[in-house]
């Protein structure tokens, strides 16, 4: 074991904490805030390879502290360890300029309040290269860094050969403009005329940075804590409704006035959006935390990128919860723009074509609260209270609320992992419990999906029974049932009979069209009418089993179809076909398991009827491993 010299040491620190030109930038501004600046410029060469120069407006060095200004671990932001517990500063190290020193050249200019002229002075490995000389100078403080990573060759070479850091540097700019909307910061090329960020107002700046688009689409958000003496915090900022449409997730996350990250928060938030958002569509979120000093300690990152927070799981808990409340309440109609969509991404839903290949339209979602006359109506019906008490069973339960989903096993089965156990469960029974219980909760007080164009009953029940007779008879008892069926389960039919509305059972969740005519058979057909708690049962039934994630009724492309499509190739079918499935994979993982582990409680039956069947225990693994 050998000592290293110190100038080694230095070196691979600095390379940890100035990993890349944009995060010397971020350092640099972090730097010109705690100086108080109201504006701050950054001009970058290069990507920061050639060139980054950082000026502000800030309080300026003293002359008395440029020669340690350079030196590890010399700061003005704490004298003691004790000082972390109430630092309000984004700085505390004392790290940043010296490892630039050591992997760049390092030019200051400053002037303070009152002095007739400035200082410039050049740094090298944590040292003045020379005594400040006097010099012409506004306001504040310029840092320039020349040449980064000249003296790390793997590490300049990788950054030449990737992607030009700008963009980066850019994005970091964009969020403190966001967030301090009473600095002004610009960042531009060197050379260039134009500023590529420039800041004002808060919304003005998104739009000026994300678009137009995103604003429109932003709704405000805001919760404190106050009364919790133990917990005391405040968040604000800007959230996406459910409108917004975009491929990755964009959240601008300040705790304390402190750029940072917190990943467990992240997820809270997409977990929220993942039954709101259309597939694949991520949100914008801004956000703005203010907690007490001391529940945050901020020294858990070489680059400070995160912060912990005491009591982290309940300020998460209460913004996640805030988000969800606030995506209900605001977001009152989803447009779906048809122009763009491919005939392969349209939900099937005309009920004039009996041969099975509906005509294609969009069907657009309202969440529309309809409020009862009386909403304590539903919730005092003894018979719906007695289904919804005869579910349960505790065994099952505890591995449904603290299981993880692995993945599917097969067309119909997935597998899900509960501490060393390993279950395949039935996709389809669960989703019809799920579904069946969900109808039985939200029982009068549904949210709608608006048909774009009414579907006569009775043709839909001769495209699932070519049968004049029935299909009239049964049409006839929906329409006689059509004020109870639009009052308990949002399912309304107008005078003329088309069937205009359906229940939202899972929040942005559709159910498969091409089982409509199914559905409306088995409500005419199979619901007990004369019987008050039968009927409830039989009516959640049928809303469980349409709404249960089946199969798509397209032959599946990459498993047991495949032959199908390869005897005679019908390339936009294919395409459909390939959307259904994938699009039921999708939700299986993000809607379905999300919310089993949050609102389905298994019945007893789950147990025994293989919904759930236990196919591996990682103890007995080990045992027939060590046998081995």
């Amino acid at each position: 074991i050998r000592r290293l010299e110190e100038s080694v040491v230095n070196r691979i620190a600095a390379g940890e904490v100035i990993q890349r030109p944009s995060s010397a930038v971020k350092e640099l501004v972090e730097n010109s805030l705690d100086a108080g600046a109201s504006t701050v410029s950054v001009t970058v060469k290069d990507g920061g390879l050639k060139l980054i120069q950082v000026s502000d407006d800030g309080y300026g060095i003293r002359f008395e502290d440029l020669p340690i200004l350079c030196e590890r671990h010399t700061t003005s932001k704490l004298s003691a360890y004790e000082d972390l517990q109430t630092i309000k500063s984004m700085g505390f190290r004392g790290e940043a300029l010296a490892s630039m020193t050591y992997v760049g050249h390092v030019t200051v200019t400053t002037i303070t309040e009152g002095q007739l002229h400035g200082y410039r002075v050049c740094y090298k490995d944590g040292v003045m290269e020379n005594e400040p000389k006097p010099c012409a100078a506004v306001k504040g403080t310029q840092i320039m860094v020349e040449n980064l990573f000249y003296n790390m060759v793997a590490r300049r070479k990788t950054l030449q050969n990737s992607n030009d850091d700008y963009p980066k540097i850019v994005d970091f700019i964009s969020r403190f403009a966001v967030h301090h909307i009473n600095v002004n910061f610009s960042c531009r090329k060197h050379g260039a005329n134009r500023a590529d960020v420039h800041s004002s107002s808060r919304l003005d700046t998104i739009r000026n940075v994300y678009g137009a688009s995103v604003v429109r689409d932003l709704i405000e958000i805001e919760v404190s804590d106050e009364d919790a003496g133990d917990a005391v915090f405040k968040m604000d900022g800007y959230i996406s409704n459910a409108n917004y449409v975009a491929k990755k997730i964009m959240m601008i996350l300040f705790i304390n006035d402190r750029l940072v990250e917190c990943t467990a928060l992240k997820r809270a938030i997409e977990f929220v959006y993942s039954a709101t958002l259309p597939q694949a569509s991520k949100p914008f979120i801004y956000m703005s935390i203010n907690l007490p000093s001391e529940h945050v300690d901020v020294n858990i990152h070489p680059t400070k990128k995160e912060v912990s927070l005491l009591n982290q799981e309940r300020v998460i808990e209460t913004i996640k919860n805030t988000i969800e409340e606030k995506l209900r309440n605001c977001n009152t109609t989803r447009i779906f723009k048809s122009q763009k969509a491919p005939v392969s991404q349209m939900v099937r839903t005309d009920p004039r074509n009996p041969s099975g290949s509906l005509h294609a339209y969009l069907v657009s979602v309202r969440n529309v609260v309809r409020s009862r006359r009386n909403p304590k109506d539903a919730g005092d019906l003894s018979s719906r209270h007695e289904l919804l008490m005869e579910i349960d069973h505790p065994g099952l339960l505890e591995v449904i609320k603290n299981c993880t989903y692995v993945g599917l096993a097969d067309e119909v089965s997935a597998l899900i992992q509960y501490n060393t156990h390993l279950y395949l469960v039935n996709v389809v029974n669960v989703s019809k419990e799920l579904m069946y219980q969900q109808a039985l909760c939200r029982f009068g007080n549904f949210n709608a999906i608006q048909l774009s164009e009414p579907a006569p009953l009775q043709e839909l029940l001769l495209m699932a029974l070519k049968d004049d007779e029935i299909a009239e008879a049964n049409s006839k008892i929906l329409k006689e049932n059509a004020e109870m069926i639009n009052e308990y389960f949002s399912i309304h039919v107008d005078h003329d009979g088309n069937l205009t509305r359906l229940p939202v059972v899972l929040d942005q969740y559709t159910p498969d069209m091409d089982r409509l005519p199914e559905f409306v058979l088995t409500m005419g057909n199979d619901v007990t009418w004369d019987d008050e708690k039968e009927c409830f049962r039989t009516a959640a039934a049928a809303i469980g089993n349409f709404y249960a994630l089946h199969p798509p009724i397209l032959p599946n492309p990459s498993g047991s179809g495949v032959q199908v499509y390869k005897k005679d190739i019908d390339h936009e079918l294919l395409a459909e076909a390939e959307t259904a499935w994938s699009q039921r994979e999708w939700t299986i993982q993000h809607v379905l398991f999300p919310s089993m582990r949050l609102f389905l409680k298994p019945p007893k039956s789950m147990a025994t009827d293989g919904t759930f069947v236990q196919i591996a225990s990682l103890e007995k693994l080990y045992r027939i491993f060590e046998r081995c």
